[in-house]
């Protein structure tokens, strides 16, 4: 098993992307903190897991700074050790952008880019103590893509790869690599709810690989950025979207 005696935080751990990695770390022997702002959503979790030894369950709000530091301290007293942040948690709300408002723009950013910024804010302290530490950031192919009315989204998410590229630089000499993944629209519970079938389909056949992207498409490269064998790889955005766009 590849993570034994590591310790990986995942936020948004609770959704369908979430579920599916932390599934794999939790199979690969690692200490997972399962992060999400559902109390029930996490306790449905760890029942679906089976409520191993090696799951911690962490309520956090992570657009709050306070929030995000009482994550910091209940790792602390729990394992105290980070190795591994998987900066998954997002919100993709449609909005045209003349009815956009600051407000609306504001709490879109405070999740999709604050909260990655202040995960790894609180939790670098622990993470530098690591010997080869890892930070994987969520972008989305949107961003080569741009869908109507979604601005804010998008915007977020350029700030991601920005952020990503950027600590890539301030923390290699800590032997801490900072990657993202940039996946394309993923056939999850809350996008099956929030999209037509036939939208999410012919998304698809324009594709190289024509079906339905799943969560358990993201579980491999997550899981090869988090280990060994992605130890010289850093500053990347990696698309994973079947061959939707080309970088």
């Amino acid at each position: 098993m590849k993570f034994i005696d590591k310790t990986a935080v995942i936020t948004g751990a609770a959704g369908g992307i979430g579920t599916a990695i932390t599934q794999r770390f939790l199979d690969e022997g690692a200490k997972v903190v399962a992060v999400d702002l559902s109390t029930e959503a996490l306790e449905k979790l760890a029942f679906k897991m089976g409520n191993p030894e090696n799951l911690l369950l962490a309520k956090t709000d992570i657009s709050s700074e306070d929030s995000t530091q009482q994550l910091y301290q209940q790792i602390k007293d729990k394992w105290n050790s980070v190795d591994i942040i998987i900066n998954n948690a997002g919100w993709f709300p449609f909005l045209e952008f003349e009815k956009m408002t600051y407000t609306d723009w504001k709490k879109v950013m405070s999740i999709n880019l604050d909260g990655g910024f202040l995960v790894i804010k609180s939790l670098l302290p622990m993470l530098k103590q690591s010997t080869a530490g890892r930070i994987i950031n969520t972008a989305s192919g949107s961003f080569f893509d741009p869908p109507v009315g979604q601005a804010h989204y998008v915007a977020a998410k350029a700030g991601i790869i920005g952020l990503t590229r950027a600590l890539a630089v301030e923390l290699g000499d800590d032997n801490i690599t900072v990657n993202a993944i940039a996946p394309g629209l993923t056939a999850t519970p809350i996008v099956l709810q929030s999209f037509p079938g036939e939208l999410i389909d012919k998304l698809a056949e324009h594709g190289a690989i024509k079906r339905r992207q799943t969560a358990e498409d993201l579980v491999g490269i997550t899981t090869f950025l988090a280990s060994e064998d992605a130890s010289f790889i850093t500053g990347q955005t990696i698309s994973v979207d079947g061959g939707r766009s080309f970088i």
